[in-house]
């Protein structure tokens, strides 16, 4: 025992950590002495050594340490300070400090002080009846930390099984049988002898009456609606007991509290009933099982809410007592703020509430650059995520990678890992690829774990395996509630089930165009409204006057971007979808009742319109239009339609072709073209480039098609470097600006397979010239200044996507190599600059030309890739 004295006296620090814990916030501020033994005469003052002073913040208290030379030092003697100062002077054993803080809870003292605990103990005198002055132990451990704390203490398993604090804190009462009297039949305490007159003259609590305060009501039936209730919390009633009157219970003494939702100090909480096992349980003295819980009232929506289990009907409220006011504070809970809460539990929904753009942002597949990024950073949605989980904060770790050639810059990779509370592993991502920034390493690393969990909500419940290439997760070490409340099935509830790709939809763009028009990795900004309407009726449930985004980032709706990205700037588009879940529309517009009126008239659809305010192109986009006219894309596809016109081509493959922008392009151009295909790796692309072509071959765009022979075209979902038969000895084959996206080993193995299996007569194959990077990155003042700094540095990649850059050497020893060895002649050409001057064509093309004529061979069936969209012409 006396060794334990000791350790107390000694480290008071910790003393304040077990009984306030997170509440206590250590504040360092460095002090910096000036020393006067300098040079004689020296005007500037010479800096002495550092030292440190520390204030510590308690919920009811804060001292300042006095000067240390150390920080913990300055920390320890602020602890030191604040436990001579504290009213109930810490005991050793937990047990007895609960039965400490009970009777300084019941004491003169606090009845008059500003505490969210002892408003509960002055309403509870407003109670009539034999509940008068009778205090719900269930109230105790949520209004009080130090009475947490100290049960957590008692016994650790409680922070997992909260029904038991009631038995804890009955068990210390009953040490207090002459100032605290517990009735088990109440749960309730209160104190024995009436409180002095002079006591409850300190505090005046406001006698407005007729305070009335908006709740929802969340049943535990999941076939029953959401409904908004209206209480009557005037102060002359105990607000508790209002709840549990609303929920069907004698009195407040019935009603268990869940932990805070959303903000930390946030008073929002979900009410509900102790279930009749736990009372008797309680009564009878009996430890609370899990077992004896009836799992049939558990209540599947609000258990997810608040991230423990809650049974039968619940009560979702803003109300309670503060610390710095006598009076009860309340705020109106709407269907919206619980929609909302809902949508703050899943990756994609924290990202559109970021945004307040629940209709038009989506959580992007890459993070690109920090400039075009809008919304919270992939970090902190993740850490928020883990928040709103009841999980640690997560752990990022970074390596840097080894400089591959002499005067290369280093780079960074990262790793994040997500633990239970049981500081257990679940999960590991460890991504291959590099970044020169540290922090786009971690940002790039979080959003692949955000963007593995938004597949993973997304699935069927009944699997839990969710390994991913380099993501691992261990779904032994998450606890089946977290497990179930991870997995919810609130994304299909709330409208994030994945659409039908190969559905159409129909657009309008109007308005004179202009000559800025977005293309993919521009920053553009659009005005946009949404509308609920039914027949003639209309009401707005989202507006946003400017909203940016990254165009190709999958930032928006794929209906959204792909109608921006057939705009120029001051045009206005318009189209039209099906009705998303009635969830969704109240996140975003609350439960009005016109809302309500239209929901409940049936055949309501959403309305999108929208206008193009401004663009910026990408950097890389920049520097090339400051130096040619038109520029590099234009000249590229000019490049494309000209080796078409030459071959008589009829049969196109566009390998990599992305959304779809040269496919697109070469509609602008009269060509031989009776068939095109174009393969990529993201569905989501593909159905943006089916999209837009779409509308051009069905005739449904304002600017009729120059390439008017287009007979059938077919987008495919599949690698291109896999063979698929329905590419084989096409016409012309183009990988524009593609390979640099790779690694340097898949490009080379696309150069093998192309040439080996799709054989096609003619392939042009286009990548950046490393070489031209010093001329782009001159023309922005940007990258000047940096050269003057620093003139040796190499120069950067164009694109934050490109894996490498090419020299003109390395592509034609690149080129050739392929082309020998699958018997293909290769001449070289490119765009941008002249050729024969230094340092060549900004973009270096290679066109292969195969030598043997197509032998003629069996019919064949390799087809792994999948059909996105197939479209033929009425006239097929």
């Amino acid at each position: 025992m006396a060794a334990k004295k000791e350790a107390v006296n000694v480290n008071p620090k910790a003393i304040i950590h077990q009984r306030f814990g997170d509440k206590a916030h250590y504040n360092i501020e460095e002090i910096q002495e000036f020393s006067s033994n300098g040079c004689p005469g020296l005007v500037i003052p010479q800096k002495g050594p550092c030292l440190y002073r520390c204030c510590l913040q308690l919920p009811d208290l804060s001292v300042v340490s006095e000067v240390f030379k150390r920080k913990k030092d300055a920390m320890q003697n602020a602890a030191e300070k604040a436990l001579e100062k504290l009213s109930d002077p810490p005991v050793e054993n937990p047990s007895d400090q609960l039965v400490s803080r009970l009777s300084y809870l019941f004491s003169n003292e606090f009845y008059a002080i500003c505490h969210p605990l002892s408003g509960h103990f002055r309403a509870s005198l407003h109670r009539e009846g034999d509940l008068n002055g009778f205090v719900p132990i269930s109230i105790m451990p949520f209004y009080d930390s130090k009475i947490s704390n100290l049960c957590k203490s008692i016994k650790p398993e409680v922070e997992l099984k909260p029904l038991d604090v009631t038995s804890i804190i009955m068990e210390a009462s009953a040490r207090l049988s002459d100032t605290v009297f517990c009735s088990k039949e109440l749960l309730s305490l209160k104190r024995v002898t009436p409180y002095p007159p002079e006591v409850l003259q300190l505090v005046e609590v406001s006698s407005e009456q007729g305070t009335h305060v908006k709740v929802i009501r969340v049943p535990y039936m999941v076939d029953k609606n959401v409904d908004s209730l209206t209480l009557d919390v005037s102060s002359n009633k105990y607000y508790m007991d209002v709840i549990a009157q609303e929920l069907g219970v004698a009195d407040a003494s019935r009603v268990l509290l869940s932990r805070g939702i959303g903000k930390a100090s946030s008073e929002t909480r979900l009410y509900f009933c102790a279930p009749k096992s736990h009372e008797l349980d309680v009564i009878s003295g009996n430890e609370v099982k899990e077992g004896h819980l009836d799992e049939t009232y558990l209540n599947t929506r609000a258990s997810y809410l608040c991230g423990q289990n809650i049974y039968g009907d619940a009560i979702l409220a803003t109300i309670g007592y503060l610390w710095k006011s006598y009076d009860l504070f309340h705020e109106d809970v709407s269907s919206r703020t619980y929609y909302r809460l809902l949508l703050n539990k899943v990756p994609r929904g924290i990202y559109k509430l970021s945004r307040e753009a629940i209709f038009a942002a989506e959580l992007p597949l890459k993070f690109g650059t920090r400039s075009n990024w809008r919304g919270m950073f992939p970090r902190d949605i993740l850490s928020t995520f883990c928040r709103q989980h009841h999980l640690p904060e997560p752990i990022f770790s970074s390596t840097t990678t080894a400089k591959t050639t002499p005067g290369s810059e280093e780079s960074f990779k990262s790793e994040v890992k997500v633990f239970s509370k049981d500081r257990n592993l679940i999960f590991h991502c460890f991504p291959q690829e590099s970044y020169k920034k540290q922090t786009d390493a971690i940002q790039h690393s979080s959003l692949k774990v955000l963007s593995w969990l938004n597949d993973f909500l997304n699935t069927d419940g009944n699997t839990i395996n969710g390994n991913k290439g380099d993501l691992v997760f261990y779904p032994e070490h998450i606890s089946k509630d977290l497990l179930a409340q991870i997995k919810g099935n609130y994304e299909k509830m709330l409208g994030f089930e994945g659409g039908n790709q190969d559905k159409m939809f129909e657009y309008r763009i109007e308005g004179a165009e202009s000559e800025i028009t977005p293309a993919n990795g521009c920053l553009v900004c659009v005005g946009y409204c949404v509308w609920l309407v039914s027949g003639e009726e209309r009401e707005i449930i989202e507006k946003n006057e400017e909203f940016e985004f990254e165009l190709g980032s999958e930032a928006v709706i794929p209906d959204l971007e792909a109608v921006v990205g057939g705009m120029s700037v001051g045009q206005s588009g318009c189209f039209r979808t099906e009705l998303p879940p009635r969830e969704l529309i109240f996140a975003a517009n609350g439960d009005s009742e016109r809302i309500s009126v239209l929901l409940s008239s049936g055949n309501c659809i959403l309305e999108y319109s929208t206008t193009l305010l401004r663009v910026t192109e990408p950097l890389e986009d920049r520097m090339e239009k400051a130096l040619f006219n038109p520029s590099l894309s234009k000249q590229r596809v000019q490049y494309a339609v000209q080796q078409i016109k030459d071959s008589s081509a009829t049969f196109l493959v566009d390998f990599g072709c992305g959304s779809g922008s040269l496919l697109d392009s070469l509609l602008d151009y009269p060509t031989s073209l009776e068939r095109i295909i174009g393969v990529d790796i993201s569905v989501k692309a593909l159905a943006r480039a089916a999209k837009t072509l779409h509308s051009k071959l069905s005739n449904n765009s304002s600017v009729p098609i120059k390439s008017s022979c287009i007979k059938s075209a077919l987008l495919l979902d599949g690698s291109i470097t896999t063979f698929d038969s329905r590419l084989y000895g096409c016409d012309i084959g183009t990988c524009l600006e593609v390979i640099e996206h790779m690694s340097e080993d898949q490009a080379t193995l696309f150069g093998h397979i192309v040439l080996s299996s799709f054989l096609p007569k003619l392939l042009i194959v286009s990548t950046p010239n490393y070489e031209y990077n010093v001329i782009l990155q001159k023309s922005t003042p940007q990258s000047q200044e940096e050269e003057d700094k620093n003139p040796t540095k190499p120069c950067k990649f164009r694109n934050f996507d490109h894996k490498f850059e090419w020299t003109r050497e390395q592509f034609q020893v690149w080129a050739s190599e392929i082309a020998k060895k699958h018997n293909y002649s290769v001449e070289f050409s490119g765009v941008g600059g002249v050729e024969g001057v230094e340092p060549g064509f900004a973009s270096q093309i290679a066109v292969f030309k195969r030598v043997c004529e197509l032998q003629e061979g069996g019919e064949l069936k390799d087809v792994p890739y999948d059909v996105v969209w197939d479209w033929r012409s009425s006239n097929e």
